[in-house]
C-alpha cells in the first residue's frame, strides 16, 4: 500500500529542519535571536491533554495543540492559534486549537479576570480585537505547511494589526518555539500583505503563491473508490473509451469525462472545474498530484485493480482483489434517478421573469422551482429567480419550453430511432458501437426540420426584442442543475445569427442533439435514468462575443465547511477565449477568497492569472465589490430553496457563472452580468461511486 504525504501525522524531524525556500524571503537578514534551537518538550506527561503552552519546545508539543486550519485552502497544513496579551507584558499563549476552535473561546476561559481585565462578550470582542489600534490582544496562528516545508505566522485576512503588532507577535513566537529560526510571516489577504511591506528586514515574508507552488497534493472531491488504474492524456479522451470501473490518471483536467470511479490529474485543477463538480455530484474522489503520470507508486499499479482514497490532507492507493472490487461496486451502485415528467401543455415563448413566480402561501421557493422545471428546465427556472433579484444584473432572456423539443423529436421520428438503439444488445455493451449510433442520431437531428409554428413565434420574438444581435441558445433540461443529477457540462449551447435564419435553426438543432452525446448518455445510464424521459427547453438571450472577463464563483468558502470563515470563492480569467473552468496547460486564473461580510472586505488571492501583467488582477476593486453584492444577494435568495432557510443545516452554496462586458456601453468600464446559478454540491467526503 502506498500512502501519500501524511499531513495528519506527527511532523517528521527532517521536515521540521527543512530550510525556508529562498523564494519565500521578503527582506532577508538574519537575527541574533534564532528561537529555540534544541528540542526540549514542555509537556512532562505526553498522555495528558494540554489546554495551552507558553513555549513549544518540540514536535510533540506542536502536535498536542495543532489542528487542521479553519481555512484549508492550502492543503497539508497543521496550525496552532496564538494569543499575545498586551495587557500582561506581551505574555504569549499557544492555545489548544482543537479544544478552542476560535481565539475567543480560549481567552474568555483563561485570560479573563483574576488580576487580568475581563474579556467582553463575543460581539464586542470581535469588533475590537481584530480592528482597533488599542486592542488588548494580538491574535494569530502559527502554521506548518508540510509540502513546502514552511513555518508561518498568520493573521485573519480581515485583521488590521499594524506592522509593529505583527513584528511583536512574530518575535515572541520565534523566541518561544523550536522552529523559530525557520519562521516567516504569511499575509493572508491583500490588505495584510500591504501592511507586511512595512515589516523590518529581519522578518521574512512568504506569499500564498510561494506556498501553493510547494504543494504536491490537491484534495478536491474527497472519498474512497475502487477501480482499474488507467493512465491517459486528456487530449485523447475524445477517442478513448473509459469504463465506470476505471480510476483515471491524467496529465491535466479535461473539459469533460465519462463516469469513472476516480480521477487523479497531474496539473492542479480549480474547485469549480466541470470535472470537479462532476466528481462531487457523483461522490467520487478527485485529486491533483504533481508528476502523477510518472509517480513510481502509481506506475507500479498501472492497469491493476486498486483502492484510491483522497483525504483532506493525504492520499493513499493499494492493490485490491477482484472479489474486493466486485463487492465495492455492488455496495456503491447509485440509486436510480427518476426525472420529473415534462409538462407539454406550455407552448408560449416566455420571458424569464415569468417562468417562475413567487410561491403562494403554503408553498416554498423549492416548490416554485420544481414546478417551473417541468416545462422550462433547471437552468431557466433558476435564471428566472435571478431575474427578480434587484442586485443581480442579468441579460434579458426568454425560454422556449420543452414542448418544442418533444415536438421536434416526434415529428422527425427520432424517438423511434432511440428505441431501436436501446433494443440493440451491442449498443448496450460496446462503447464504440454506442458512440457510432449516437453520432448517427445527432447527425440526423442536426438536419431535421424545425416546426414552422415555432419558427414563426421565434422570428417575431427576436425581431421585436433582440434585433441586431447573435442569439445564444442554452440547454435547460429536466436532467441538469438539479439535486440528485446536476450533470454539469452534460449538454452544449450554441449561437445563431438571425440575419441568416438557417444559422439560427442550426443552433437550435445542435443544442437539441447535444442531449445524445456519448458521455451524457452514459452518465444517464449509470444513474438508471430512462432516456425517453429527457426533456430540453432552451434559455435564449443575445450573445456577447468579446467579454472582458469570464468567471465562476461559489457563494461560500469551500475550504471552510465549518462556516467559521465564510467567504466567496472566485475564479476569473481575462477575456472570453480561455475556458475558466478548464484552462489550457500552463495557463492560470485569478483565484481568490472574498470575505465580503467581514469588515474591510479583505481579498485573499490563491493564484494569479498568467494572462495579466505581473502585479495586476483581472478584476478591479470596484468590480470585485460589484460581484460580491450580486453573490451575496444570490446566496440569500436561494437559501429558502437549498440553504439554512429551507431547513438545511449543512454547508450550502450556489455555483454562479458570470462575465464582465462593455458591449452595451463601450465607453464605460465593463459591467457585470450573471449567467446562471445552480446548487453547488460541496467538497464533502465521497464514499466511492455515486
Amino acid at each position: 500500500m502506498y500512502k501519500g504525504t501524511r499531513i495528519t501525522s506527527i511532523v517528521a524531524l527532517a521536515l521540521l529542519a527543512s530550510a525556508l525556500p529562498g523564494a519565500c524571503g521578503g527582506g532577508g537578514g538574519g537575527t541574533d535571536d534564532p528561537g529555540v534551537t534544541e528540542e526540549v518538550c514542555e509537556r512532562t506527561d505526553p498522555g495528558e491533554s494540554t489546554e495551552f503552552l507558553k513555549r513549544v519546545g518540540c514536535a510533540a508539543d506542536f502536535e498536542a495543540l495543532a489542528s487542521v486550519p479553519i481555512d484549508a485552502s492550502l492543503p497539508g497544513a497543521r496550525s496552532v492559534k496564538v494569543v499575545l496579551d498586551q495587557a500582561d507584558q506581551n505574555a504569549l499563549y499557544f492555545q489548544n486549537s482543537v479544544l478552542y476552535l476560535i481565539h475567543y473561546d480560549f481567552v474568555s476561559s483563561h485570560l479573563s479576570g483574576d488580576a487580568l481585565p475581563l474579556v467582553p462578550p463575543l460581539a464586542e470582542f470581535n469588533a475590537t480585537e481584530y480592528f482597533t489600534p488599542d486592542r488588548r490582544f494580538v491574535l494569530g496562528a502559527v502554521t506548518h505547511y508540510e509540502g513546502p516545508g514552511v513555518w508561518a505566522v498568520e493573521l485573519s485576512p480581515y485583521d488590521t494589526a499594524s506592522a509593529d503588532m505583527i513584528a511583536t507577535l512574530f518575535r515572541a513566537v520565534k523566541a518561544a518555539s523550536f522552529f523559530g529560526s525557520k519562521l516567516a510571516f504569511h499575509p493572508t489577504s491583500e490588505a495584510v500583505a500591504a501592511e507586511a511591506k512595512k515589516l523590518p528586514a529581519d522578518i521574512p515574508v512568504v506569499s500564498t503563491g510561494d506556498l501553493y507552488a510547494g504543494i504536491d497534493y490537491q484534495p478536491l472531491s474527497l472519498g474512497t473508490a475502487v477501480g482499474r488504474l488507467h493512465f491517459a492524456k486528456a487530449a485523447d479522451l475524445d477517442s478513448e473509451y473509459l469504463s465506470h470501473q476505471d480510476i483515471v490518471v491524467l496529465d491535466e483536467a479535461p473539459n469533460d469525462i465519462s463516469v469513472v470511479q476516480g480521477i487523479i490529474t497531474e496539473e492542479f485543477q480549480t474547485p469549480l472545474s466541470h470535472v470537479n463538480v462532476l466528481s462531487q455530484n457523483r461522490r467520487t474522489p478527485n485529486m491533483g498530484l504533481r508528476n502523477a503520470m510518472t509517480h513510481p507508486d502509481l506506475l507500479a499499479l498501472k492497469d491493476k485493480l486498486v483502492e484510491l482514497t483522497a483525504g483532506p490532507t493525504s492520499w493513499s492507493v493499494r492493490e485490491v482483489t477482484e472479489a474486493e472490487a466486485e463487492a465495492f461496486w455492488e455496495a456503491h451502485k447509485p440509486t436510480p434517478v427518476t426525472l420529473p415528467e415534462m409538462d407539454l401543455t406550455v407552448t408560449d415563448l416566455r420571458d424569464l421573469e415569468e417562468v417562475t413566480s413567487d410561491p403562494p402561501e403554503g408553498e416554498t421557493l423549492r416548490d416554485a422551482i420544481k414546478k417551473a422545471v417541468l416545462a422550462f428546465g433547471g437552468k431557466s427556472a433558476h435564471y428566472s429567480i435571478l431575474a427578480r433579484i434587484p442586485e443581480v444584473p442579468i441579460q434579458k432572456a426568454f425560454s422556449i419550453p420543452m414542448y418544442y423539443y418533444d415536438q421536434f423529436m416526434k415529428q422527425n421520428g427520432f424517438y423511434e430511432q432511440i428505441d431501436a438503439m436501446l433494443a440493440d444488445p451491442k449498443f448496450a455493451t460496446d462503447a464504440a458501437a454506442r458512440d457510432k449510433q449516437l453520432k448517427a442520431l445527432r447527425d440526423a437531428m442536426k438536419t431535421g426540420p424545425v416546426d414552422a409554428e415555432l419558427q414563426e413565434l421565434l422570428r417575431a420574438k427576436i425581431e421585436a426584442e433582440y434585433a441586431g444581435h447573435p442569439i445564444r441558445f442554452r440547454t435547460s433540461t429536466n436532467s441538469e442543475d438539479l439535486d440528485g443529477f446536476p450533470c454539469a457540462g452534460c449538454y452544449d449551447s450554441n449561437t445563431g445569427d438571425p440575419t441568416d435564419w438557417e444559422d439560427v435553426l442550426d443552433a437550435i438543432r445542435k443544442t437539441y442533439a447535444s442531449a445524445w452525446k456519448l458521455r451524457t448518455f452514459d452518465e444517464r445510464t449509470y444513474y438508471g435514468i430512462d432516456h425517453r424521459t429527457i426533456g430540453m427547453a432552451l434559455l435564449v438571450h443575445h450573445n456577447f462575443p468579446d467579454e472582458e472577463a469570464n468567471g465562476v464563483a461559489i457563494t461560500n468558502n469551500p475550504f471552510d465547511t465549518a462556516g467559521v470563515q465564510p467567504a466567496f470563492y472566485v475564479n476569473v480569467q481575462f477575456g472570453g477565449d480561455v475556458e475558466v473552468v478548464a484552462p489550457p496547460a500552463g495557463v492560470t486564473n485569478d483565484a481568490f477568497l472574498y470575505f465580503f461580510n467581514q469588515p474591510n472586505q479583505p481579498v485573499t488571492y490563491l493564484t494569479h492569472s498568467s494572462l495579466m501583467p505581473e502585479g495586476q488582477t483581472v478584476l478591479s476593486t470596484a468590480q470585485v465589490h460589484q460581484l460580491g453584492v450580486a453573490l451575496d444577494a444570490i446566496h440569500e435568495r436561494f437559501s429558502p430553496a437549498y440553504g439554512p432557510a429551507s431547513g438545511n443545516d449543512g454547508w450550502y452554496a450556489m455555483d454562479v457563472e458570470f462575465k464582465f462586458d462593455d458591449d452595451a456601453n463601450p465607453d464605460e468600464p465593463p459591467t457585470l452580468y450573471i449567467k446562471q446559478a445552480r446548487p453547488y454540491p460541496g467538497r464533502g467526503a465521497a464514499s466511492g461511486a455515486p
